[in-house]
């Protein structure tokens, strides 16, 4: 866990308006701080399976996020990954409804050529 002072300097860091204190980017900021320190915790405490536990469920919440955040706002996942030193795959990216019907109408143009 982050204490509070951590926690107001990430999202002073990331907040997307004045108020924001849970947009995606600040709680994907967040996530990775916790994930960064549960990390350190476990290299000393290699038999602590319950904080092992709570890092899958913060790698996992924080990968839904990231897919969101992809999916919404681009550029915005673009800064964040790399201010975060994120590494993404780049084959995951998700396309929109409009590019995927396009794609297919591509194909099946080509397909009866």
């Amino acid at each position: 866990m982050l204490d509070k002072e951590a926690k107001d300097k990430i999202i002073k860091k990331f907040k997307t308006h004045e108020q924001d204190t849970g947009s995606a980017e600040v709680q994907i900021a967040i996530l990775t701080e916790e994930i960064r320190r549960l990390t350190e915790h476990l290299k000393d405490h290699k038999k602590d399976f319950s904080s092992r536990r709570g890092l899958i469920k913060k790698v996992g919440q924080r990968r839904r996020l990231l897919k969101f955040l992809q999916r919404e706002n681009v550029k915005s996942f673009e800064e964040l990954t790399h201010k975060l030193k994120l590494k993404v795959k780049i084959s995951a990216v998700p396309q929109t409804l409009p590019e995927l019907i396009e794609e297919e109408a591509v194909a099946e143009e080509h397909h009866g050529e």
